[in-house]
């Protein structure tokens, strides 16, 4: 009876936990925009992380009183590794459009947009939808997928996903191994500070006894 129920959850277990390896982290979200103002995101990633970006404008019609897509209006892209503010995008596009990057550091990541509204007291209202997939496979890749049975893609997806995940267990090394160093660095310093209160605690003692024992001498009291 357990054997049997053993093998009918198992293959349910392995289903389940390659599924959920396959699926990719994803951030979905809009946000508004005044004139020429600048939103900026951080995303901390690992070294070698593939990051597809894809977006889409749309500008407040009075007239029409919804947001409408305005085939004249731009997005300025900029994606730096920080702290270096090293800049790895500067990108202008259209009022939708795509854009990639590929982590050189682990780290945080500031990414930004803004619009190309025109005039610095501009009012236009933007709303700006943006969807971010993290480990992504390449264009190449993609192109490639025809030429593969489902079955064989499947199991390439798979190793470009357990490829991040290592790359993501790496990245959490570095930062592990990092913290243990500082962490070290302090207990040390706390161990030399201590040893430097005996220190001088020791030296007063030592004077404190010294300067009674010559008052009582000079005061025949010994």
């Amino acid at each position: 009876m357990y054997s049997n129920r053993l093998r009918v959850v198992f293959p349910f277990l392995l289903y389940t936990i390659i599924l959920c390896i396959l699926i990719k982290p994803t951030a979905s979200l809009y946000f508004y925009l005044e004139g020429t103002e600048q939103k900026c995101f951080l995303e901390e990633l690992p070294k070698d992380t593939l990051v597809v970006g894809t977006y889409k404008a749309e500008e407040w019609s009075d007239t029409q009183q919804q947001y409408i897509e305005n085939p004249h209006l731009g997005i300025q892209i900029t994606v730096e590794e920080l702290p270096l503010l090293h800049r790895i995008i500067n990108q202008k596009g259209a009022s939708r459009g795509r854009f990639t990057f590929t982590a050189a550091e682990s780290g945080d990541h500031a990414i930004c947009l803004s619009t190309n509204s025109s005039g610095w007291f501009s009012n236009s209202q933007i709303k700006l939808h943006l969807d971010m997939v993290i480990g992504e496979t390449t264009s190449e890749e993609e192109n490639d997928k025809e030429h593969f049975s489902d079955l064989a893609q499947r199991v390439r997806d798979l190793n470009h996903r357990i490829a991040d995940i290592r790359r993501e267990q790496s990245f959490q090394r570095e930062r592990e191994a990092e913290f243990r160093d500082q962490s070290e660095l302090t207990n040390s310093r706390v161990v030399y500070w201590t040893i430097a209160q005996l220190v001088v605690l020791g030296v007063t003692c030592l004077w404190q006894l010294q300067h009674l024992k010559g008052f009582f001498e000079a005061k025949k009291l010994v």
